[in-house]
């Protein structure tokens, strides 16, 4: 049934399913691990029971659930997603992981039968804001059902499946990283191909470096007077915005670069027969104008009857769209592009759009494709060539390097099985690109699976539903975050059983025979402490002495600069008033000028005398420098002998009545006589030192150990407050933490609270959706205005949701909890328009102007949020509302090629 013989990896996988057992696949991207998961289905077909196909996004299930179409019928296939119902019944169901997690916590009649569930990308675990309902589902099926684990190749893959094993029972772990398509590894610098490895080498010294690519990179960065050493400064240093046909900036190096056009390097990898290719961009905007440059350049990959097939592939796609939402959609020249075989593929284009281009590089009608990473994830997108423009990313908070993790991903895609011998990742050379650091990417396999695993509010309410508390935090402690945990205090644990044999071996060390040692070394210690805090304490006057001095010179006046590179005497040309970190502008008699600070005075400013200033001095001249220093030379001024103030030998240590008793009482004391009281005492120093840093590891170990238990009794405290949950006798669910379980959102406690207090009652459909979408919606750039809130009631109820975000969040701040993302307004003027039948253009420009893919994205979530609503809501006329409201959102763009 296969167009191409099993690999080893998967014959043993089988086996060990046919077996009877579980089983944990991590295998490169493209390997055929879903040839596991096939063979799941099967197995519970030839049982006659049941087997999901759960896969993390829709694009993903909806393309399986073709495959499995085709492979089988229509009554054997089903499909749930957020959107779709088909056939829900059927012995083979694909869905999301999410809809399997609610099926879990609802208990529905659609698992009686189950007995295997395929996981694809169960790596998607260590997503940070979806991971959990991974764990949720591993946790939570029943323990006859077999899990078929499918995963990229990750480094710790036995400390997954050794939590598998413990977690689900038997479970055969499987790691293959051998492609099933050989990768090349290249750098383009200019118009040369260079291999990154030299092709004939073999063994230990395949990783070396290909001399001929040093060599021209050499050449390269002379040419543009760029050599600084070997590549100094490495790929941080290098913060270019997209690579070849970026703005030419060099990144710290001289001269000005100039990459290859990217038209030029498409048909650079066209001559070479290494299309078709993806060049990831890492920037939205970059693959817009990677496709604008092609275009413009004249390149055209295609022939006319290719053309006539995209043109056609292009309307199955985009035919029910209204031809106005299309003009603003720039649809002319995406066709056209199309048509030559170039494309963009980001998260900010239309879905339609998107999952053009997807069908059109798989059928090989589009050959070049400018692609941001997230294509890297999920949709089953192949080629021969994958090409790097930059190795440094925006990751949302500051650029960073890739990690081999994120480069074995993206260039993971290279390659397609059945069709190309071997793969090609091409990084585009740029000065500060480092071979060696890209060598290194390529020959690094560390990408390691971290839980994200943590409790939130319906999770606690629907665990407390199905089960007591105290099997709850039972099951949280069983959790790969929990088990990760444990794991990493083991290290702890042996060092505090080492450092308890010490101490014991200690304890004759630490004693005398002329009285109590511990007494004794306690005193001393209580000593050095009290000599500290005099010594600190009058190191904080000295240093408020010296501010307070500074602070009260004025213009003009003739300071002594005791210590630092400008000792001597100055002028204040601009006097500074912040007692905090006083910093006088100041010219000297050296004729510097410049702030000093607080570490040049040691002592209070002295002053010796005034000089006369001009209104005006530009301290910035070197000329007007040059006359103040020889005016305080030719009055004079010079710095004396000794300042005033200088500190004494005589300490506060002196005077203080404290420590002097604490001194006759070490005298005093008995062990003060012994003549080995020095030695004693290092011993004891040491006994406690290691005390010490034991009790410190312990406590860290206690604070490790059952963390996610103690979270969770945390967020039953606030539920509890707040009347989700009984805690008469045993906890109990009340009828509103029902209610509370029904909500599958990051706000959820927020819309629980605002559908139990009423506040969303009264608002029409469109009000509605427009008011739901703040708790939805999150702006993708600081400082975006709100917009405008069209109506009245719109506005009570904004105000009144943000009421209570405050409330919880105050509440979550009592707690020690994590703290739930305050409401955004940023697409409520958006969403109105939109439901209330406006024009898409019009919608776009009221929510600051963002891509109609992000407009879809957050429409469709709010849409999900809505269905929430209309299920969970108390009163019925909310639910109604909610309701008519996804109708007025689920239109036009939002409606068209809804599979994600």
């Amino acid at each position: 049934m296969l167009p191409f013989p099993m690999d080893p990896f998967q014959l043993r996988a089988c086996d060990a399913l046919e077996g009877g057992h579980g089983v944990l696949v991590c295998a490169p991207t493209g390997a055929g691990k879903t040839v596991v998961g096939e063979f799941a289905v099967h197995l519970a077909l030839r049982a006659g029971r049941k087997c999901f196909y759960t896969t993390p996004i829709k694009a993903l299930s909806n393309q399986k659930y073709a495959d499995l179409v085709a492979r089988y019928d229509r009554e054997t296939v089903g499909l749930l997603t957020g959107d779709q119902s088909i056939n829900s019944e059927a012995p083979v169901v694909v869905m999301t992981t999410e809809v399997l997690r609610n099926m879990l916590y609802a208990g529905s009649d659609t698992l009686r039968g189950l007995s295997y569930v395929v996981m694809d990308e169960v790596h998607f675990l260590a997503d940070r804001f979806r991971g959990a309902v991974w764990e949720e589902v591993i946790l939570h099926l029943a323990d006859d059902v077999k899990l078929v684990s499918l995963s990229a190749t990750v480094s710790n893959a036995e400390e997954f499946g050794a939590w598998m094993e413990t977690v689900r029972g038997d479970t055969t772990v499987i790691v293959d990283e051998t492609r099933p398509v050989p990768l090349w590894q290249h750098m383009l610098v200019g118009p040369r191909l260079l291999d990154l490895f030299p092709s004939r080498a073999h063994g230990k010294g395949a990783r070396a470096l290909n001399p001929d690519l040093l060599a021209h990179v050499r050449k390269r960065l002379a040419a543009v007077g760029a050599e600084r050493g070997p590549y100094r400064g490495g790929p941080s240093r290098f913060r270019g915005n997209g690579g070849s046909g970026a703005s030419g900036r060099t990144g710290g190096f001289g001269g000005r670069f100039r990459p290859q056009g990217r038209a030029e390097v498409i048909a650079r990898l066209d001559d070479e027969g290494l299309l078709p290719a993806i060049t990831f961009v890492f920037s939205r905007a970059g693959c817009d104008a990677a496709v604008g440059q092609c275009m413009r350049a004249g390149l055209s990959l295609t022939s006319e009857d290719e053309a006539k097939q995209i043109r056609d592939i292009i309307k199955k796609h985009t035919g029910e769209l209204p031809r106005a939402d299309l003009q603003v959609l720039g649809f002319a020249s995406w066709c056209a592009a199309l048509e030559r075989g170039i494309a963009a593929h980001h998260a900010g284009m239309l879905p339609a759009f998107r999952h053009t281009v997807e069908e059109l590089f798989v059928k090989g009608l589009v050959r070049a494709v400018f692609a941001t990473e997230t294509l890297a994830l999920g949709i089953n997108m192949p080629a021969r060539t994958v090409v790097l423009e930059s190795l440094v990313k925006f990751n949302g908070d500051t650029h960073a390097d890739l990690t081999p993790g994120e480069y074995t991903q993206l260039t993971g895609r290279a390659g397609r099985r059945g069709i190309d011998v071997e793969g090609h990742a091409v990084v585009l050379w740029q000065p500060g690109v480092d071979p060696e650091m890209v060598a290194g990417l390529a020959s690094t396999r560390t990408f390691p699976l971290r839980s994200s695993f943590a409790p939130g509010y319906n999770m606690a309410i629907n665990l407390l539903r199905q089960r007591p508390a105290g099997d709850a935090r039972e099951l949280l402690e069983r959790s790969f975050a929990q088990f990760q945990t444990d794991r990493s205090i083991v290290g702890a644990a042996r060092t505090v059983e080492r450092n308890e044999a010490e101490l014991a071996r200690l304890e004759g060390r630490v004693e005398c025979h002329l009285g109590d040692l511990r007494e004794y070394a306690t005193l001393r210690q209580q000593i050095s402490k009290r000599e500290r805090d005099l010594e600190r304490s009058a190191s904080e006057q000295r240093r408020d002495d010296a501010a307070a001095s500074l602070v009260a010179l004025r213009r003009g006046d003739v300071i002594v600069i005791p210590s630092g590179r400008r000792a001597g005497v100055a002028a204040v040309v601009e006097p500074d008033r912040e007692f905090a970190d006083p910093r006088p502008l100041v010219i000297t008699d050296s004729a510097w000028a410049g702030r000093v600070t607080l570490r040049d005075f040691p002592v209070p400013a002295q002053t010796l005398g005034a000089v006369r200033l001009p209104r005006h001095v530009d301290y910035r001249s070197a000329q007007v420098r040059r006359d103040l220093a020889s005016t305080l030379r030719n009055l004079g001024y010079t710095p004396p002998r000794r300042p005033l103030g200088r500190k004494t030998k005589k300490s506060a240590a002196a005077n203080d009545k404290d420590l002097a008793q604490m001194r006759r009482a070490l005298k005093a004391h008995p062990c003060h006589r012994c003549e080995e009281r020095e030695e004693h005492a290092r011993w004891f120093e040491r006994y406690d030192r290691l005390r010490s840093d034991t009790s410190r590891l312990r406590r860290q170990m206690d604070l490790a150990s059952s963390s996610l238990a103690r979270t969770f009794d945390r967020i039953v405290a606030l539920l509890t407050e707040r009347g989700y949950v009984d805690v008469k006798g045993e906890l109990t669910v009340t009828e509103e933490g029902e209610w509370l379980s029904r909500i599958y959102s990051e706000s959820d406690l927020l819309v629980a609270e605002a559908l139990r207090r009423g506040i969303w009652k009264g608002l029409g459909p469109t009000e509605l959706a427009a008011t739901v979408s703040a708790v939805v919606f999150e702006t993708r750039r600081e400082g975006a205005s709100g917009g405008q809130i069209p109506t009245a009631p719109m506005r009570r109820a904004l105000a009144d949701t943000m009421r209570i975000w405050e409330e919880i969040h105050s509440d979550e701040l009592r707690h020690k909890l994590p703290t739930m993302r305050e409401p955004d307004p940023g697409f409520v003027h958006a969403a109105y328009l939109w439901g209330t039948q406006a024009p898409l253009v019009e919608a776009l420009l009221a929510a600051n102007e963002i891509s109609a893919g992000d407009f879809v994205r957050w429409c469709r979530q709010l849409i999900d949020l809505l269905d929430q609503i209309r299920v969970a809501a108390p009163d019925r006329e909310v639910r109604s509302t909610a309701g008519k409201a996804i109708d007025a959102i689920r239109r036009g763009v939002v409606a068209v090629d809804a599979d994600e």
